[in-house]
């Protein structure tokens, strides 16, 4: 009779399932944490985008007489 093969790469196989699983797990628990925190809120009085204030009129006003 013969000896009958070893069985690890089912063995190496199933772990390999079940790290895959429990790191899929980790993946869909952290993005669902990431999606679950509110983005900041921008505050109402410096508003968005570009505004020319006093020191950036003078910084163009600097580089004109150049």
């Amino acid at each position: 009779m013969k000896k009958q093969a070893s069985d690890m790469g089912r063995r190496q196989l199933l772990k390999a399932l079940a790290l895959g699983s429990a790191a899929g797990a980790v993946a869909t628990v952290s993005g669902q944490a990431a999606a679950a925190t509110p983005a900041p809120q921008k505050d109402a009085a410096h508003g968005d985008g570009y505004h020319e204030t006093d020191h950036i009129r003078s910084y163009y006003a600097s580089l004109r007489t150049k």
